[in-house]
């Protein structure tokens, strides 16, 4: 063991760490960017890979806030850094300090990124956009103050139409903090609350130099203007995302001047057009009333007042006569109407309805009496002949003729010698009275009556 180097893992992790940093202090890494997530603090973590090895990487902090794009999985990047040996986990990883997208530059993907993320928003929608004021009494610029944009603006508003009211908002409008001053400006103007419209603008350049136009806080800030703004950024080929969300986009700051002024001579002169064509208007219009006025003047109306109350008189008269006609038909009608009513009250009179009655009574009278005794002296020869043929049927005649009838003392009638027996009671009804007789003997042939 005497002759063996024997490290500690800590002093072992120390020369690799020696080595790899000062082997590699700066370097650039070519790879595709995975896992990448921002915590907390603020710093970010991410995997470089390629098909065959990866490499983890940190952002810290100061260096994501100055990124001009977004970092996702899946991009593939260019990073430059050094490679950093972290003991506590035995691992290395490179610690970046530039990261661009590979194959485009950072700023367009930035562009493009922000772009389509205020497009999904609505925020280039024609349809929230307003329109620029036909005549601006005060007019706010915000750029640079010693820049040409401002010049060229002065001279073309100067030349259309002198005399406007300007309000300048100065700011950088390249480099650091152009930005959050092109955004004050745009604030301050609202703030005076009497500006019609708003020109943000700068002269060309590259892409670079238009950079904080296309910066977030920019946008928002002229969709947040209460007064419309129009974009007036570089060349006719630039665009910035301000053009985007503008409510017009100029192609270069002259061309803003032109569109927000119309050029006052020929403002005059519309007015002048106007003017005369207003007299022509009243002129016209005056004829006409006089032209009526005449012909009102010459109506029969005005001539002769008169005339309309004896059209008057005429067709009271005429209403007269109506009147007296269509009163002496109604008399008429009426008269009539009473006539019928009359025949037809005296036709349904009580007093000609009860002397109908009491003649029609006394036929029916006579009708039923008639009636009456035919139906008695029918009566009576059929009842006296019935009494003439009961009387012939009755058994108290066949009594009269010398036939008697017997009966037991219970009141039966005796028709057989078998009905009674020798000593029974018996009553005997003769044509005249009756006899009480006692049975002596019973016979069933009697020879004094041979049968």
């Amino acid at each position: 063991m005497s002759d063996r180097t024997v490290l500690t893992v800590s002093e072992l992790s120390e020369r690799l760490r020696q080595v790899v940093e000062e082997t590699f202090p700066a370097v650039w890494v070519e790879g595709e960017i995975s896992n990448f997530k921002i915590y907390s603090s603020g710093h970010a973590y991410f995997t470089l890979k390629d098909a065959s090895a990866q490499l983890r990487a940190v952002l810290f902090r100061t260096r994501v806030r100055r990124l001009r794009f977004e970092p996702g999985d899946g991009q593939h990047v260019l990073a430059f850094g050094s490679l950093e040996v972290y003991a506590q986990r035995g691992d290395y990883s490179l610690v970046v300090e530039l990261l661009e997208p590979r194959g485009v530059g950072a700023l367009q993907v930035a562009f493009e990124q922000l772009k389509a993320r205020l497009q999904d928003e609505g925020l280039f929608d024609p349809a929230r956009k307003r329109p620029l004021p036909r005549f601006p009494r005060k007019i706010g610029i915000v750029t640079s103050p010693t820049g040409a944009a401002i010049r060229d603006m002065l001279r073309v508003i100067g030349r259309r139409f002198a005399g406007l009211h300007i309000v300048l908002a100065p700011a950088k409008v390249q480099g650091e903090g152009a930005a959050a001053e092109i955004v004050h400006g745009i604030e301050d103007l609202n703030r005076l609350g009497d500006v019609d419209v708003i020109i943000v603008g700068r002269g060309g350049g590259s892409l670079e130099d238009l950079w904080a136009f296309n910066e977030e806080s920019v946008a928002r800030a002229i969709v947040a203007s209460k007064a419309p703004v129009i974009s007036a950024v570089g060349h006719e080929v630039d665009f910035t995302i301000a053009d985007f969300v503008a409510d017009l986009r100029a192609p270069t700051p002259s061309a803003a001047a032109e569109l927000v002024v119309r050029e006052k001579q020929a403002v005059v002169e519309t007015v002048s057009e106007l003017r005369e064509r207003l007299h022509r208007a009243m002129r016209r219009r005056l004829e006409r009333q006089r032209d009526r006025l005449d012909g009102l003047a010459r109506r029969r109306v005005l001539t002769d007042p008169a005339r309309p109350l004896r059209d008057l008189a005429r067709r009271v008269d005429d209403a007269r006569a109506r009147l007296r006609h269509a009163g002496l038909a109604a008399v008429r009608r009426a008269r009539h109407t009473t006539d019928v009513a009359t025949e037809r009250l005296r036709a349904a009179s009580p007093f000609a309805r009860l002397a109908a009655g009491r003649h029609r009574l006394e036929r029916l009278e006579t009708a039923v009496r008639g009636g009456m005794a035919r139906h008695l002296t029918v009566s009576h020869h059929r009842l006296g002949a019935a009494v003439g043929r009961l009387g012939s049927l009755s058994p108290l005649g066949v009594l009269a003729r010398g036939y008697s009838l017997t009966r037991t003392a219970e009141g039966l009638v005796v028709k057989s010698h078998r009905d009674v027996s020798p000593g029974d009671p018996v009553r005997v009804l003769l044509g005249e009275g009756g006899l009480d007789c006692r049975v002596e003997r019973t016979r069933e042939h009697d020879d004094r009556f041979p049968i």
